[in-house]
C-alpha cells in the first residue's frame, strides 16, 4: 500500500478529529504518517464496546467471550480458530506488525449516550485503534459516527438496521452482519411457500433505526408476495411487558403477528402472544401465524416452546457444517462449554477481520485499513465466499432463513436451518431507496490527527 494511496484516501486531513472536540492523546507531527492513537511501544490495544447490561445484553456478553478469544487466536494462543480456515493466509499468530494485542471492555447499555461515551472513553483514555461490538443498531450508529469523527475504525459487531451501512454508512466504518433488507428478501419466499399470498400482518415494532427499517423491510417483501399491512404499532426498547400491543392484534382482522423486536424483548413479546392464545388462534379461515424477521440462538432458548414452528432470519449458525464454523465452534466451545451465538460469531469475525487488514497494509493507519477492506473478497470464515463492498461497507454473503424446532434435542439446537439463501437473491444496488438513495455517501477515510 503506498503513500501516494493514503494520501488519496484522506491521510492528510488534518484536524478533522479536533474539530469535533477530541482532545486526541497521540499526535504526531509528521503529516505523512500522523494518525489517532499510532501504537509506538510493543503491543496494541482494540475496543470491545457491548451491551453488558440492558435489555440486548445476553447477545453482549457472547459477543465478549468470542471477542477475547479472537485476541488469544491472533496473539497465537489456542488452537488458531479460524485462522486456519481464513482464505487469507496474512495472520500467523504472532500478533500485529510485532505487536501483542491488549484489549479493554466498555458497557454500552444499550444506549447510544452511554455507547458514544464508552467509546470515547476507550479513544481518548486508551488509545485504540479500533472499536468493534454493539448489539443495537441506535448505538452502532452513534459509535460509528464517533468513530469517524475521531479517526478510528468501527468494525460494527450486530448491526441489522438499513441504516448502518445506508444513509448512515462512513468511510471508517464496516459491517458484517446482514441487514433488514436482505432478512426480507431471504424470508419471502419461504413465507409464501409456508403461507401463500392471501395474507394480513400486523406488525409490532421497536421503536428506533433498527425496528423502522426492519419493518419496513419485512412489509414491502410480504406486500410484494400480496399481503395487506393491517398495522403497524412501534413500541418502546426494554417495555417488558407487551401486553397492551397484543390485545388488539386479536380484534384487528389480522391472521399474521410480525414482530420486529430483538433481544428479551423478542423473548416478552413472543411469549405473551403465545400466552394470549395467537398461536392456537384462527383468523379469515386460517390459522395465526407469528413471524420474528431477526433470530438469535439466545432469544431462542429465552422463548423456550414458544419459538417452535416460528420462522426467522440469521446471519449465521452453530449447525453448518463449513469448516470455518466447524473451527469456530469447537475452539468457541472449548473454552466457554456451549455453542457460539450469532452476534458472537460476527464479533469474531469482525476483529479478525481487522487484524487482517492491518497485516496486509502493513499499518494501522485507518486509511491503509480502510484500503485493505474495501472490495476484500474472502471465504472459510462460516458463511461462504463474502464481499466486502466498497460502495457501502457492507459484507454480502449467503442468508439463513430459520424455523423453531418442533423437536429439539438439547438447548442449543432450539432453531433449524430451512433455507441457505443465496448472495444473489440478498443483493441490492448500494443507492437503493432503503439505504438512503444516490443521496447516501461514505465521506472521506478521517486519520483524525
Amino acid at each position: 500500500m503506498s503513500t501516494t494511496n493514503f494520501t488519496r484516501r484522506g491521510l492528510m486531513k488534518t484536524g478533522a478529529a479536533t474539530g469535533a472536540g477530541f482532545a486526541l492523546p497521540t499526535i504526531f507531527t509528521s503529516a505523512a504518517s500522523a494518525f489517532t492513537n499510532e501504537p509506538t511501544g510493543d503491543t496494541v490495544t482494540f475496543g470491545f464496546n457491548v451491551p453488558q447490561t440492558g435489555p440486548y445484553a445476553e447477545e453482549g456478553l457472547d459477543e465478549l467471550r468470542a471477542q477475547e478469544l479472537a485476541v488469544e487466536h491472533i496473539n497465537g494462543m489456542g488452537d488458531g480458530g479460524m485462522l486456519n480456515t481464513f482464505s487469507s493466509k496474512a495472520l500467523d499468530g504472532t500478533g500485529l506488525l510485532g505487536k501483542k494485542v491488549n484489549f479493554v471492555t466498555g458497557d454500552t447499555q444499550t444506549k447510544s449516550d452511554a455507547a458514544r461515551a464508552s467509546a470515547r472513553s476507550m479513544i481518548e483514555k486508551d488509545g485504540v485503534v479500533m472499536i468493534n461490538g454493539g448489539s443495537s443498531s441506535g448505538v452502532a450508529v452513534a459509535v460509528q459516527g464517533l468513530c469517524q469523527e475521531a479517526g478510528i475504525i468501527f468494525m460494527a459487531g450486530l448491526t441489522h438496521s438499513n441504516d448502518t451501512t445506508g444513509k448512515d454508512r462512513k468511510a471508517n466504518g464496516f459491517r458484517h452482519f446482514f441487514n433488514a433488507y436482505m432478512s426480507g428478501a431471504a424470508l419471502a419466499p419461504v413465507l409464501k411457500n409456508a403461507y401463500g399470498t392471501d395474507r394480513r400482518a400486523y406488525h409490532l415494532t421497536a421503536d428506533y433505526t433498527w425496528g423502522w427499517t426492519q419493518q419496513e423491510s419485512i412489509q414491502s417483501a410480504t406486500e410484494a408476495l400480496g399481503w395487506e399491512t393491517v398495522n403497524n404499532v412501534l413500541t418502546p426498547v426494554g417495555a417488558g411487558d407487551f401486553s397492551s400491543y397484543i390485545t388488539p392484534v386479536l380484534n384487528s382482522g389480522a391472521d399474521v403477528l410480525i414482530l420486529n423486536h430483538y433481544g428479551g424483548d423478542m423473548v416478552n413479546s413472543l411469549t405473551q402472544a403465545v400466552q394470549f392464545g395467537l398461536k392456537d388462534a384462527q383468523a379469515n379461515g386460517k390459522d395465526f401465524e407469528i413471524i420474528v424477521p431477526l433470530y438469535s440462538e439466545l432469544m431462542a432458548a429465552g422463548a423456550g416452546e414458544n419459538i417452535k414452528g416460528v420462522y426467522g432470519s440469521m446471519n449465521w449458525n452453530w449447525q453448518l457444517s463449513d469448516e470455518g464454523t466447524q473451527a469456530f465452534v469447537k475452539s468457541f466451545g472449548e473454552k466457554y462449554g456451549f455453542p457460539p451465538s450469532g452476534s458472537a460469531h460476527t464479533c469474531y469475525v469482525q476483529t479478525l477481520l481487522y487484524a487482517d487488514a492491518v497485516t496486509r497494509a502493513g499499518s494501522f493507519n485507518p486509511c491503509a485499513v480502510v484500503e485493505a477492506l474495501e472490495d476484500f473478497e474472502f471465504d472459510g470464515m462460516g458463511n461462504g465466499p463474502t464481499l466486502y463492498r466498497g460502495a457501502d461497507h457492507q459484507c454480502f454473503k449467503d442468508v439463513l432463513v430459520m424455523k423453531g424446532a418442533e423437536n429439539p434435542t438439547t438447548q442449543y439446537d432450539t432453531l433449524e436451518i430451512v433455507e441457505v439463501t443465496p448472495v444473489e437473491q440478498v443483493t441490492y444496488a448500494p443507492d437503493h431507496p432503503m439505504f438512503g438513495g444516490a443521496e447516501a455517501s461514505l465521506g472521506e477515510c478521517n486519520p483524525g490527527a
